[in-house]
């Protein structure tokens, strides 16, 4: 699967989640909100790292680890979106700066 089908998918997803915000709330979640739910979730990812490394205590933890790293993609293909920012060119302009920087 290509970053397009991702993104696509992720948007998907998203959408029906503006509608169940329109529905609980009166409208949907500003990038602000969307940024805010995505440092909970980089937070939750955080904890289960520390629980890989033995620092917490967590069951499941692996499984929990590539629930909240999807989480943690989903929101940067959506903020992406939001922002107007071509998420695969960027990443590659950036790699290509890194590569450089080390080089």
């Amino acid at each position: 699967m290509d970053i397009k089908m991702l993104s696509d998918r992720a948007l998907e997803v998203r959408a029906k989640y503006s509608e169940l915000e329109k529905e609980r709330y009166g409208r949907e979640w500003t990038r602000a909100e969307i940024m805010q739910g995505f440092v909970g979730d980089v937070g939750d990812l955080m904890k289960l790292v520390m629980a890989k490394e033995g620092i917490r205590t967590k069951d499941n933890v692996d499984e929990e680890i590539k629930h909240e790293l999807a989480d943690c993609f989903w929101c940067v293909l959506v903020l992406a979106d939001k922002y107007g920012v071509s998420i695969e060119e960027s990443f590659l302009e950036t790699m290509d700066k890194l590569e450089k920087r080390i080089s």
